[in-house]
This record gives structure tokens, C-alpha cells and sequence, in this order.
């Protein structure tokens, strides 16, 4: 079963996604600015449409995905000062 909620973030909406799929969960935070996705999703697309993206791995749920680090960033995502290795809490108030 898909689990979607909202994070309100200074007035603002983050929608968090998790889809079951056969052995993992794809992930997914996004703002009106950009998102952050699990590893079932490609920087490359991200790149191509020049879009805010931060890619997080080795996560199950979407607590999860708010405790982890940024472990890839989309070339608009660095132009937002999006780094790797950055906290999910610090890049949300970017994208919302």
C-alpha cells in the first residue's frame, strides 16, 4: 500500500511518499523547489530536466529518508548550495 503525508515546514508542504515495490521502497520528498529520491531514481533525468534533486540511499521508510544525508546532488541542486553529505532536515527548507 502507498503511504503518502505532508510535512509542514514554516507554513509550507513537503509531500513524502513511500511505494512498496517488490524487495524495497521508493522514497520520495518533494517541495514546490525540488525533491529529495531514493536510489530507484536517476540524477541523470534530474540533470537533464534541470531539476533540484538530492538522491538519499539505504532507506526503508520516510523516516528514514528524514534522518539520512544527501549522498548525490543534480547540478540545480548545488546552484541552490545543496552539498553532499548534507542533512535531509538542513536541504528540506530549500525545496519546500
Amino acid at each position: 500500500m502507498i503511504t503518502a503525508q505532508e510535512i509542514s515546514l514554516g507554513g509550507k508542504t513537503i509531500e513524502a511518499l513511500c511505494v512498496p515495490l517488490l524487495e524495497k521502497n521508493l522514497i520520495v520528498l518533494r517541495g514546490s523547489r525540488g525533491y529529495i529520491m531514493c536510489g530507484y531514481l536517476n540524477m541523470a533525468a534530474a540533470d537533464k530536466f534541470n531539476e533540484v534533486a538530492v538522491k538519499i540511499t539505504g532507506v526503508a521508510s520516510i523516516e528514514d529518508a528524514l534522518s539520512a544525508r544527501a549522498g548525490e546532488v543534480s547540478l540545480a541542486a548545488r546552484a541552490a548550495g545543496i552539498t553532499v553529505d548534507m542533512p535531509v532536515k538542513d536541504i528540506l527548507p530549500l525545496i519546500v
